[in-house]
């Protein structure tokens, strides 16, 4: 047997498979997320842009969220999605800061390519980006200041930041208003430590009014109307039977009734049957009735019977209602989601107030205020439906930058000021570095930069001035100054309250540094051809089909 020579061919992919290599590939990789960045550089701050994408079915879609941005262009190459899984990282764990992920990535990737080119090693410049990032986070995290959750000032001005970029001016306020009225709503205390459970929120969308008609509601709602007219629609002092399954008649001897053929010799048999399934509904409603439940809300269907029986025992009763939906009233009345024949006083739920409220053209059932824990539900109203999703974008961040200040107690000033601020020390830090990283880290804290850059850039200001400005009042300690976008100059932001919560910042570092770390350490590019599946024939009776 002759061993194998380098002169030797030796094939290992497939006949189609495609291969590159080299340089080539990182710098289309890298090109590729630079123009991810500057697709979304312009949306950042409150004077940024929004974009209009229109989707294949012809319904379009006009937000500056970088998470939806994102999702809704379905990007397709590999450098593109490693940009989109960056943000959807940062929206689940912090919920606000997409846009920054993305631009900050971007720009670290654009200082890497000036390295690459000017002779310096992938693995220093991943090294040197790694050391900058634990720093920075270091700084981000000496820079912050506690924030206490009852601080009602600092949480509003948390939320106005958040939502300050999606909303217009007019409704800021009030929106802030509702956004911090339910998140207060539904605070849990457990050992020595401030939760927040944003499933205890839910958003309803509804168009007609504006957006200042935006509401909340301290309790569930359920989108579903009365079962009959004559029912009281408002219930003070709720003991709520939470019914799994249908209040009518079913099965016959364990079958379903639209499988059983039932055959009437005699008009006699008729009155037996009816009888016999008006007893069986009676003995349901009865059993409502005797365990002290004054609502009725169930899970699945209900006999016209049975809607009679409750309307004349004035005991209001919702059907249909979804299991989640069941589900989570049974957590905040503490009830028991049972079969009717199981029902018992201590099953039932205790709530304040079950009501049936119309909003919009759409009639809700609420339950307010419910004994065992607390949640909220916010009215969105607005002119269109674009304008009221937007809003629901919008709001969402403002609840999850909430829950990030309220968990953490940790807030940090936002305009830039952080980031000038990380970057002037990480070019102090880089002086203590050897090697070729030294040049890494100085990349790192000059792509910091970006972030007062665009605010500035997207407020129509002249980069250059604003950017040596800030340097210039950072340079003698002023480390709150920071781009005002409204006012279009340069000032104090914590004197202005323009506060982030720490969470937000301290993962845009982690993302965008993973994100471009990721990209920079791909040297090689196989594309293998995929063959087409061979279509299985489908089996004949000899092959145990019936």
């Amino acid at each position: 047997m002759v061993p194998p020579t380098r002169s030797l061919p030796v094939t290992i992919l497939k006949k189609d498979a495609k291969r590159e290599m080299g340089p080539d590939v990182r710098r289309i990789n890298i090109l590729v997320a630079m123009t991810i960045s500057e697709l979304l550089r312009t949306s950042l701050g409150p004077r940024g842009m929004k974009k209009l994408i229109l989707g294949r079915g012809g319904d379009f879609l006009i937000t500056n969220d970088g998470a939806t941005i994102l999702k809704e262009i379905e990007a397709e190459h590999p450098a593109a999605k490693i940009m989109v899984e960056a943000t959807k990282a940062q929206d689940s764990v912090a919920g606000d800061g997409t846009i920054t992920v993305v631009i900050f990535a971007g720009e670290l990737l654009k200082k890497a390519e000036k390295l690459l080119d000017a002779g310096t090693n992938a693995t220093h410049i991943v090294s040197g980006f790694l050391k900058a990032s634990r720093e920075a986070i270091k700084i981000l995290e000496n820079l912050a200041f506690e924030v206490k959750p009852n601080d009602e000032s600092i949480l509003e001005s948390v939320a106005k930041t958040a939502i300050g970029s999606k909303i217009a001016s007019g409704a800021q306020e009030h929106l802030v208003h509702v956004a911090v009225e339910a998140i207060k709503g539904i605070l849990k205390e457990t050992n020595d430590q401030v939760k927040v459970d944003l499933d205890d929120v839910k958003i309803e969308k509804q168009g007609g009014g504006a957006l200042t008609d935006t509401f909340l509601v301290n309790g569930v709602a359920v989108d579903r109307e009365i079962t009959h007219p004559d029912m009281p629609k408002h219930v003070e002092d709720a003991r709520i039977a939470l019914i799994k399954g249908a209040l009518e008649v079913k099965e016959v001897k364990g079958r379903d009734l639209a499988d059983v053929r039932l055959q009437i010799n005699a008009p006699s048999q008729i009155r037996a049957f009816l009888d016999k399934e008006t007893k069986i509904i009676k003995r349901m409603v009865e059993k409502i009735k005797s365990s002290g439940a004054n609502v009725a809300l169930i899970n699945r269907g209900m006999d016209d019977l049975a809607v009679y029986y409750l309307a004349r025992a004035q005991i209001p009763a919702w059907k249909r209602i979804f299991t989640p939906d069941m589900e989570k009233i049974a957590r905040i009345t503490g009830g028991k989601l049972v079969e009717v024949d199981e029902l018992t006083p201590e099953a039932l739920g205790h709530a304040k107030v079950v009501e049936e409220r119309k909003v919009g053209e759409e009639k809700y059932l609420l339950v307010r205020e419910g004994k065992s824990c607390r949640a909220s539900t916010i009215f969105i109203r607005g002119g269109t439906k674009h304008v009221t999703e937007d809003a629901e974008r919008g709001i969402r961040d403002a609840l999850c930058a909430l829950r990030d200040t309220i968990e953490d107690g940790k807030v940090i000033v936002g305009g830039g000021a952080a980031e000038i601020e990380v970057s002037k020390h990480l070019k102090g830090f880089a002086k203590e570095v050897s090697g070729r990283e030294q040049l890494a880290i100085e990349a790192f804290a000059e792509a910091a930069e970006i972030i007062p850059k665009t605010l500035a850039e997207n407020s129509g200001l002249n980069v250059a001035d604003i950017l040596s400005a800030l340097k210039a009042e950072h340079g003698k300690g002023n480390r709150w100054t920071g781009v005002d976008a409204l006012k279009k100059e340069i000032c104090n932001m914590k004197d202005l309250k323009v506060f982030e919560p720490l969470r937000v910042k301290v993962h845009v570092i982690k993302s965008a540094t993973e994100a471009a770390i990721m990209i920079l350490r791909v040297d090689d590019a196989i594309f293998a051809k995929r063959t087409k599946e061979e279509k299985i024939p489908e089996p004949g009776p000899e092959e145990g089909w019936e």
